[in-house]
């Protein structure tokens, strides 16, 4: 009989054991589970930011201004402009 309680004492010790590095993996995983969450939460945030970043830097109104007063452009007057149209015959295939 004392080897059976020696026996039922050693797996009752060896399924604590278990329960206990169970639990700590759990909090450990809980707690990095958390840390990523906080991290996603912030890259959203930066990803928001960026977003509004963006549009303000790609406003035409913003690019059309840079270009005048940085680069020089300057719109082309009515004689610079020539509109080419498709003649029919060229869009059917015909000769």
């Amino acid at each position: 009989m004392s080897r059976l309680n020696v026996a039922m004492a050693l797996v009752l010790v060896v399924c604590a054991l278990a329960v206990i590095q169970a639990q700590h993996r759990s909090r450990t995983y809980f707690v990095e589970l958390e840390r990523l969450k906080k991290e996603a939460r912030a890259l959203e945030e930066q990803w928001g930011q960026l977003q509004l970043e963006q549009g303000t830097w790609a406003n035409p109104a913003r690019v059309d201004a840079l270009a005048r007063t940085r680069v020089g452009l300057v719109a082309a007057t009515q004689e610079r402009i020539h509109v080419e149209t498709e003649r029919e015959e060229t869009r059917t295939g015909a000769p």
